[in-house]
């Protein structure tokens, strides 16, 4: 599947990816969002990176998190709505979320992201962001890509697989703007090693923790 330049409505936008999700799972689309919004989060970013206010990123959730740089040696750190750049896009992927709720009943409930910046050499080898037989309550990924003029020499592509081989089925360019969705069990994906600096926001559709509904 190539990468689609925006529609001309955010309506079409919503209906474009949500063909895309129905037909493939995944969907990759070019200037997602509009300018302003991409250079607000990526002079955030790069400024959290100028006053180390990243933090290395770890593998595994609760009791099995751990930090483990031959498995990825990114940097993050979380979204918070109390900051009005953060507040912003959050609320873009809340229009976001029930836009795919409407088109494709998933049951999507919350949301969660975070910024993340690769240096030269950082990478993440290949996973899966949720499995069938977990907790996280990942249903939908997101990256939204926040470098200008990127280019195929400066690495750090994103890599897209068959869940079930080794086979790629697509590589992104981490250029600015463009915005990646897939469905969180069902694609095995990794970072390549990049050779300067890479920014990104990471994030995560999820459905309701069962435990926690309210009852009827």
């Amino acid at each position: 599947m190539s990468e689609t330049p925006l529609p001309p409505a955010e309506s079409e936008l919503y209906d474009l990816i949500a063909n895309d999700l129905f037909e493939h799972g995944y969907s990759i689309v070019t200037e997602a969002f509009a300018h302003a919004l991409t250079q607000d989060l990526y002079r955030r970013v790069a400024r959290l990176d100028e006053h180390n206010d990243l933090q290395l990123a770890g593998v595994g959730r609760e009791t099995d998190f751990q930090i483990n740089t031959s498995i990825r040696s990114d940097e993050t750190r979380w979204l918070s709505d109390t900051h009005h750049v953060d507040a912003a896009y959050l609320a873009q992927m809340a229009d976001f979320r029930l836009a795919m709720n409407r088109r494709l009943f998933l049951g999507l409930f919350d949301y969660e992201a975070h910024y993340a910046h690769y240096a030269p050499g950082a990478f993440y080898k290949r996973h899966f962001d949720a499995f069938k037989d977990g907790d996280s309550r990942r249903v939908l990924s997101t990256v939204l890509y926040l470098n200008q003029n990127w280019q195929a020499e400066d690495g750090g592509q994103l890599v897209i697989y068959h869940k079930d081989s080794d086979q790629s089925i697509s590589t992104v360019i981490p250029e600015m703007g463009t915005l990646v969705v897939f469905l969180s069990e069902d694609y095995p994906h990794e970072v390549l090693a990049c050779n300067r600096d890479r920014y990104s926001v990471t994030g995560w559709f999820r459905i309701q923790d069962p435990m926690q509904a309210p009852a009827i």
